[in-house]
């Protein structure tokens, strides 16, 4: 669930974003690893932690009437999809209408919080049930994320892409992650948008680091203590379509 007390924090931390710094030391060092096959390093979060990270993001489902998912069957397996963008799955919606009415018509898009979508995985995922949530990311993105690791690295077979890009600044004058300061804390912004991320830190000169949000989960779950620092440190930034549904909402 969505509630205010999330959109509350998310305009607190809109107005802190311009409070940017540099931050060395295990931010400055920590890796998540490549997009492209690499191993992740081994770190984690408490279940309560997860959640929290995840709970302010907000994506959008495919539901009938009686709120069950959209599934896509093949063989044993039925995947519902998890749209990064809104106006993704009303576009998903509008050309399920036209092409299969019977069934559009009964359909409709849900927003629900990416803590919901992780927990039903789980949940799924433990009683051996066949449905699962898939994340489906903006094109658009994928396509910038792309292109920055090809930049990075000319060699790299970037077509292999999956998953949902995050975009993670880094001071391109002194090593380490940009961080901005929330309530007296300091966060490492993990974007889904190239350009929010662009917008946000201005003029200030940033390298941009690739990762996947489903890398990050995996990350999440995994088990070392040493670097959890690190992960608490991390703020996932909804994209600016997002923020404003959950603006909207909140009025």
């Amino acid at each position: 669930m969505i509630n205010r007390r999330f959109i509350e924090e998310l305009s607190m931390f809109l107005k802190s974003l311009a409070r940017w710094s540099a931050t060395l030391g295990l931010a400055g060092s920590a890796l998540l690893g490549t997009v492209l096959g690499a191993e992740l390093p081994v770190w984690a979060l408490t279940e309560q932690e997860i959640q929290e990270r995840l709970q302010s993001i907000p994506v959008f489902t495919l539901t009938d009437a009686q709120g069950s998912p959209l599934v896509a069957t093949e063989g044993d397996d039925s995947v519902a999809g998890a749209f990064i963008s809104l106006e993704d799955a009303e576009a998903f919606l509008n050309n399920l209408q036209q092409r299969n009415p019977d069934i559009g018509g009964q359909v409709r898009v849900v927003p629900v919080a990416l803590s919901d979508i992780y927990q039903f995985n789980n949940d799924s995922a433990e009683q051996n049930e066949d449905v699962t949530f898939a994340y489906v990311p903006m094109d658009e993105q994928v396509q910038r994320a792309q292109s920055i690791l090809q930049e990075d690295n000319p060699s790299a077979n970037v077509e292999n892409f999956r998953g949902v890009p995050l975009f993670i600044p880094r001071s391109a004058e002194q090593e380490g992650y940009l961080t901005i300061e929330v309530e007296g804390e300091r966060f490492v912004p993990f974007f889904f948008e190239e350009e929010h991320l662009k917008q946000q830190v201005g003029d200030m000169p940033v390298d941009i680091e690739v990762v996947t949000l489903e890398g990050v989960i995996q990350a999440f779950e995994a088990d070392d203590s040493e670097a959890d620092e690190f992960l608490k440190q991390i703020l996932l930034v909804p994209s600016r379509e997002s923020l404003q549904f959950l603006q909207s909402t909140s009025q």
